[in-house]
């Protein structure tokens, strides 16, 4: 199931927008309601995603970096494609070391700049932001993905920031030095991912624009969602 974009200060919800859904298992109207499912009274935050367990009726979980890494092994048994591997043995140290660095920085980097209650605070986090993305830039110069000639995890982890950068993090949360399309090997190795086969149709950058520039009233009191900017994902990227 797909929440509504716009989140309400109590919790993510089912709502009528387009590609969202409702809750097709218990019909749901908030999301604090399958949480409550799970653990009777909860009242902790309701984060997504969420990853639901229909036998036992519970959540697995709720972190994506943890759902991503069970993807990639925990089904292989029952159905998916086990000749896939995202976290091959000998790569698994430096993928590590590379998803701490890009958490940290770019990431968490961003919403670190956006929500900075100083102006140290933001330019220390901007400055992070953007010394790490001049270092993938150069690295892609040389490797076709993050570690070399195969995709790893480390790849599918920095893309949902890459996607979202130019359309909200350049502007809402003010990481405006550079915007993606201004890094030649970044924005070509954004869209080398995003056009694997799978991957386009789970890009909604009306969901993503509505929800950053509607539930932030502290960044956007408007709640004025922008029409722009005009962002080419389709075009050739040149990488292969």
């Amino acid at each position: 199931s797909v929440v509504h974009p716009i989140m309400p200060p109590e919790s993510w919800v089912f709502g009528e927008f387009p590609g969202a859904t409702p809750d097709h298992l218990y019909g749901a109207h908030a999301l604090r309601e399958i949480y409550e499912r799970a653990e009777p009274g909860y009242d902790g935050v309701v984060t997504v995603p969420v990853l639901w367990d229909r036998s036992r009726e519970t959540i697995v979980n709720n972190e994506s970096s943890e759902i991503i890494r069970m993807f990639n092994s925990a089904f292989d048994g029952c159905g998916a494609r086990a000749d896939v591997d995202f976290y091959p043995e000998p790569l698994r140290e430096a993928i590590d070391a590379l998803n701490a660095q890009i958490y940290e920085n770019v990431n968490d980097g961003v919403y670190r700049a956006g929500f900075a209650g100083t102006q140290q605070a933001y330019e220390r986090a901007y400055d992070r932001l953007f010394a790490t993305l001049d270092e993938l830039e150069t690295r892609l110069s040389h490797h076709r993905y993050l570690l070399g000639e195969r995709i790893t995890e480390a790849d599918w982890r920095l893309l949902p920031t890459l996607l979202r950068f130019d359309a909200v993090y350049y502007t809402h949360f003010k990481c405006n030095r550079q915007r993606l399309v201004d890094f030649p090997n970044l924005w070509g190795y954004t869209r080398d991912l995003l056009q694997r086969p799978g991957v386009r149709e789970t890009l909604r950058m009306d969901h993503i624009k509505t929800h950053y520039f509607t539930s932030h009233p502290r960044l956007n009191p408007s709640g004025i969602v922008p029409k722009g900017p005009i962002v080419d994902f389709d075009a050739p990227h040149g990488r292969g």
